[in-house]
């Protein structure tokens, strides 16, 4: 099926669907631009009907899930509106100067929003779960694995038991192996992938606590995490990956960094400094 046709063919459709799917077409012909950037939970709620409903609405008019839905539903409005699959706000016709701004109010955007958000009692008992974890997993997927490595980077430098984790395959394997004093760190924009979904139920079986950093605090991903800190980023389908996703969720880790080093300056100090003095041979 041609991912442009979507809204034809929910219009085609319109009267073989059940009550609850009809309010789902609704739904989304009304809300064409925003149900890109939505979660399955959160159209599902706006739709007031189950998940499973919105996955069999999907099936039935021919996409294999949620994701290649919203996928059809981004690639027809950049089709019919010439959305940006990079910002939406940047234009073909833009000059640099004018990209360049657009961007930048894109990126401080995303950060201002994540700060909106915060949870404030969240991040404190993130920090909690950090200084009392034996061991610190931090994982992803994708350009999320890249977040999860920058945080392990990010810690390294004043303490000694984060560990990235890249591979699916090793992960399980990791999180088979966690104990009640182990901590994951997941980053997932979406809380929607079955890794992250894999990770959580082993780490749950085991003990161990998690955090999940997402976009979606209501997604299946986020129910299964002890602690949830939201970024405040829209990124549609085609936007995968965007820097400002990225920045929204590493201004948390750096959130998260500086509330841990706080509660003990003396010994974030000293372990700096011995990473720096080990460092010092590196450079010319």
């Amino acid at each position: 099926m041609s991912y442009g046709d979507v809204f034809t063919r929910i219009n085609r459709e319109y009267y073989q669907l059940t009550g609850a799917e009809r309010k789902i077409a609704d739904h989304i012909m009304l809300q064409r631009q925003n149900c890109q950037y939505m979660s399955i939970s959160e159209l599902a709620e706006a739709a007031e009907v189950a998940e499973a409903t919105v996955s069999r609405f999907c099936r039935r008019l021919g996409y294999k899930g949620y994701s290649a839905f919203k996928l059809a539903v981004a690639s027809a409005g950049a089709a019919n509106c010439m959305v940006s699959p990079l910002y939406s706000e940047v234009l073909a016709e833009d000059g640099v100067g004018e990209m360049c701004r657009k961007i930048y109010e894109a990126d401080v955007g995303a950060v201002s929003r994540t700060m909106s958000m915060l949870d404030l009692s969240a991040i404190s008992a993130a920090a909690d779960l950090i200084l009392a974890a034996e061991r610190v997993l931090c994982m992803g997927l994708g350009s999320s694995m890249i977040l999860a490595q920058e945080t392990v980077h990010l810690f390294s430098t004043a303490m000694p038991n984060f560990y990235e984790v890249d591979d699916p395959h090793l992960q399980a394997i990791r999180c088979a192996m966690l104990g009640a004093r182990d901590l994951v760190i997941y980053f997932s924009y979406s809380g929607s992938t079955r890794d992250l979904i894999d990770v959580m139920k082993l780490a749950q079986d085991r003990r161990a606590k998690t955090i999940l950093i997402t976009r979606f605090p209501k997604s299946p991903g986020a129910a299964m995490a002890d602690i949830v800190l939201e970024c405040g980023i829209q990124e549609g389908p085609l936007q995968i990956g965007s820097v400002a996703a990225r920045m929204s969720q590493l201004f948390l880790t750096d959130v998260l960094f500086h509330e841990v080093c706080r509660r003990d300056m003396e010994g974030c100090r000293e372990r700096r400094r011995q990473v720096a003095d080990a460092l010092t041979d590196k450079h010319i």
